[in-house]
C-alpha cells in the first residue's frame, strides 16, 4: 500500500504524522519505508539525519529514472532509522526536481517508476509531500493507492483543503483511476478552544458523505516539537502520553481496525 500524506499548506503536520503513523504501524507488524518529497528534508531531519551529509539520496533516483539509468538500484539509498522504519530520504537537491520533471518523459510517473520494485518488501510506503501542488505533488498522487490529509484545526486551514482535493479528483480522472481519499484527520487541535471545536464540527459536515474524516483527533503536544530533536517518533519518546496514543488509535483506523 502506497500512501500519500498531502496537504499543499504548511505547518499542518504532515511530516510529523508521517513519522508517528509510520511508528505505529511498526507496532503493528508492519515492514514500512517512510519517503521524503520536501526539498526542506524535513522528514529526514525528523528522523535523526544529516541531509546534507547524504551523497545518494531520493533525487538520485529520480535523476536515474528520468535518464533511464538503471545501475542505481532504491535500495542503495534506502536508509533504517531509530524510528524503526526505513527511508528514502533528501535533502536541498531535491529543489531541482520540480524543473527536472518539467520536460521528463511521462513526467508524472518517475516517482512510481522508483517505488515499483520496493512495493515487494514493504506492507506500507507512506510519502511525505511537500507544502505544494506541483509536479512531486503529482507524482506522489500518480504513484499512491491513497490519500491521507491531515487537516490543522484552524479555520482557514479547513477552506484550503478543496483545492487539493480538485487535484485528487484530476488525478484519479486522468492518471491514477485507483486513487482513493483515504480521509482527512484533524491535527494540531486545542479542544479547549471555541474555535478548534468549531472547525473539528464543520469539517465533519463539510465533507459528511464526501471524504472520510477520521474519529481520532490528534491534539497539540509539546512533546511533537521535541521528538524530532533526538530523531524519534513520539511513540518512543513519550510512549504514553495522549498524543503518541492518538497516533496509535488512528494507524488502527487506517488500516481499518479501530
Amino acid at each position: 500500500m502506497i500512501t500519500a500524506i498531502a496537504n499543499q499548506k504548511g505547518g499542518v503536520g504532515k511530516t510529523t504524522s508521517t513519522v508517528n503513523l509510520g511508528a505505529a504501524f511498526t507496532e503493528l507488524g508492519k515492514r514500512v519505508l517512510a519517503v521524503d518529497l520536501d526539498p526542506q528534508a524535513s522528514l529526514t531531519l525528523a528522523l535523526g539525519l544529516d541531509s546534507d551529509s547524504l551523497e545518494k539520496t531520493l533525487y538520485t533516483l529520480l535523476q536515474a529514472a528520468i535518464q533511464g539509468d538503471k545501475q542505481i538500484k532504491p535500495t542503495e539509498v534506502i536508509l533504517s532509522t531509530k524510528a524503526g522504519m526505513d527511508l528514502l530520504p533528501t535533502n536541498i537537491e531535491m529543489s531541482q526536481a520540480e524543473l527536472d520533471l518539467v520536460t521528463a518523459m511521462s513526467r508524472e510517473q518517475v516517482l512510481k517508476r522508483v517505488l515499483r520494485p520496493l512495493t515487494y518488501l514493504y506492507d506500507y510506503i507512506l510519502l511525505d509531500c511537500g507544502p505544494n501542488l506541483g509536479l512531486l505533488t503529482v507524482n506522489a498522487l500518480t504513484a499512491a493507492d491513497e490519500v491521507i490529509i491531515p487537516l490543522q484545526a484552524e479555520y482557514l486551514a479547513m477552506k484550503g483543503v478543496s483545492l487539493l482535493l480538485r487535484l485528487i479528483e484530476r488525478v484519479r480522472a486522468n492518471i491514477n483511476h485507483k486513487l482513493q481519499i483515504g480521509g482527512i484527520f484533524l491535527t494540531m487541535a486545542d479542544t479547549r478552544t471555541l474555535h478548534s471545536r468549531e472547525v473539528i464540527e464543520a469539517t465533519v459536515k463539510t465533507f459528511e458523505g464526501r471524504v472520510k474524516v477520521f474519529s481520532t483527533i490528534v491534539k497539540t503536544s509539546v512533546k511533537l516539537r521535541d521528538s524530532p530533536v533526538i530523531g524519534e517518533s513520539v511513540l518512543r519518546y513519550a510512549s504514553n502520553t495522549p498524543v503518541a496514543l492518538a497516533y496509535r488509535q488512528l494507524a488502527k483506523e487506517v488500516l481499518g481496525n479501530a
